[in-house]
């Protein structure tokens, strides 16, 4: 059995995958193997799945899985699984770090004072403490940011039509219902027909004046236009943005959007993240080996 490792994971994976296979980063061996390793910059499409006749097994490292053609594989017979349980702690750090650095303008303080610029009086910090974060989308990652949050005294709320109710955050029957009320809003959706897009013009229009938007989730369920205008009107205070359209994003207009965090994908890249990362797709492939 060959195992394609496609995209940058762990060093120690391959010896680790070792015993169940031969193990390679050839990916001109695509049509030898049986099983792929992927994160986000692989896309397993339709025409990938063609030229790859061997494939019963694609193992995306992360959470979302619409680099996939997750319909196309069911019908050639190919199993899919993510590591989402591995992510949590990573992605909701991150997110967690924009929400410290926006109102503490971490990077204007910085770039000011590489340039001999004292802008003590014009930098205006906000404090967390008691303000409201509102997490659309409270899986695994949201519940790990929410527990964060709690330990700064942070009021939590949240959307989701899947969770009816939370340890960690009082639900909201309906998602106007956080936004009209947060001081930050956390985005964790995955990319679906329902979810593109779904952060708008006129969606954000229900947005509290002078929020703060954060999205580790996925780029293109925000309209960057459309986040663009709200920050030159006001309407957002500042937006921290790690996911984009295409990884590196192109000709996005965020580039000359006022009080922006740009991150070039970095939610899932700790180190502590990859190693449980491999260690699940260890399992995964072990249990496959033994069903097969």
């Amino acid at each position: 059995m060959l195992i394609l490792i496609s995209d940058a994971f762990a060093p120690d994976l391959p010896e680790k995958l070792s015993p169940y296979g031969d193990v390679t980063d050839d990916k001109g061996k695509l049509q030898e193997a049986t099983v792929v390793l992927v994160r986000s910059k692989t896309k397993v499409t339709r025409e990938y799945i063609d030229f790859a006749p061997n494939l019963k097994l694609v193992i995306r490292g992360g959470v979302g899985l619409d680099n996939i053609d997750l319909n196309y594989a069911a019908e050639k017979g190919i199993a899919v699984h993510n590591t989402a349980a591995a992510s949590s702690i990573a992605v909701a750090e991150l997110a967690f770090t924009l929400m410290i650095a926006l109102p503490n303008h971490v990077t204007k303080a910085d770039s000011t004072m590489r340039v001999g610029q004292w802008a003590k009086k014009k930098l205006k910090r906000t404090e967390l403490y008691k303000k409201i974060l509102g997490i659309v989308g409270l899986g695994r990652i949201g519940t790990e940011l929410a527990k964060r949050a709690a330990a700064f005294g942070m009021n939590v709320v949240a959307y989701d039509p899947f969770v009816d109710s939370s340890e960690v955050a009082i639900m909201k029957p309906d998602l106007k219902d956080v936004l009209n009320n947060s001081d930050y809003i956390s985005l964790h959706l995955p990319l679906t027909e329902e979810t593109k897009g779904i952060i708008d013009g006129e969606i954000l229009n229900e947005f509290k004046d002078g929020a703060y938007l954060i999205n580790t989730g996925r780029g293109k369920t925000i309209v960057e236009e459309d986040v663009v205008e709200a920050l030159k009107s006001g309407k957002l205070a500042g937006f921290g943005n790690d996911v984009w359209y295409s990884d590196p994003p192109k000709n996005t207009p965020l580039i000359d959007a006022p009080n922006v965090i740009m991150l070039p994908h970095l939610g899932a890249s700790t180190k502590e993240n990859l190693l449980r990362i491999g260690d699940i797709i260890e399992s995964i492939i072990r249990d496959f080996v033994l069903t097969d």
